[in-house]
């Protein structure tokens, strides 16, 4: 794993936040990096181990803009200000954060090819490698306005369930895993995916099926691919990458 950013000040963040904020840096820095961003909306949560407190982008901040000591901390069961975190970032993050303690990081997208594959009735279709990662493995959640009401937390759990992923019909993607390392790149996987689906559709030909055995299959071949934690060794080459090109994340 990358080293934890020196910039950060040891008198300001322990340790395991430093880390935290390190890591999430990255993720936002990352996801402008390859298109996922909606100007100053969406967002990625990432939980401060030890803590029932996360960390979340400045409202206001675009993801290039983002750096390690500019996310927000805030407790999960309280109500952060909404004029320092987007309040519809609250309801859906804290929302899962407090129903899966096994989850460290949540990830949100409004991407047009995660929108649009949210619009199909069909939803995400096991077609290419990268969607069938997510075979049998993802949920849907039905649009219900600008996610600003606290009464909708239940059932974006409860159509979450023991997944890691989520299309939020209408809406867009969310991915939810351990670590930020396999959050980003489950979703960096899953935009894949639907980008091929939208592009394969428009090319107005039949789609080859893949058949369920083989489906099922590569599922569970992706987990753990190469003997390694799940997204961690594409995650330690975008870190690489990211701290040669674009070092002011970790500030």
């Amino acid at each position: 794993m990358a080293p934890i950013s020196t910039s950060l000040s040891t008198a300001t963040f322990g340790n395991a936040e430093r880390q935290t904020r390190y890591d999430l840096a990255a993720c936002y820095r990352l996801a402008a990096r390859y298109g996922m961003t909606d100007t100053i909306y969406t967002h990625i949560t990432a939980k401060i181990p030890g803590t029932e407190d996360i960390l979340i982008n400045r409202f206001g901040d675009q993801f290039h803009e983002v750096t390690a000591s500019s996310l927000i901390r805030f407790n999960i069961y309280e109500e952060p200000s909404a004029r320092d975190v987007n309040p519809a970032g609250a309801v859906i993050h804290t929302a899962i954060h407090a129903a899966r303690h096994d989850i460290g990081c949540v990830m949100h997208t409004h991407t047009i090819a995660g929108v649009a594959v949210a619009c199909q009735a069909q939803g995400l279709l096991p077609i290419s490698q990268h969607a069938l990662q997510f075979y049998n493995r993802i949920g849907y959640h039905d649009y219900e306005g600008i996610a600003l009401i606290d009464d909708e937390k239940p059932r974006l759990v409860r159509d979450l369930g023991n997944h890691g992923a989520l299309v939020l019909r209408n809406h867009g993607l969310l991915t939810a895993y351990a670590t930020v390392a396999e959050t980003f790149s489950a979703m960096f996987n899953l935009e894949r995916a639907c980008q091929i689906q939208i592009a394969a559709m428009a090319g107005g030909a039949a789609l080859y099926p893949v058949s369920e055995p083989i489906r099922e299959l590569t599922a569970t071949q992706s987990d753990g691919f190469g003997g390694q934690d799940t997204g961690l060794p594409e995650w330690i080459a975008h870190i690489r990458d990211l701290e040669r090109t674009d070092p002011s994340f970790a500030d």
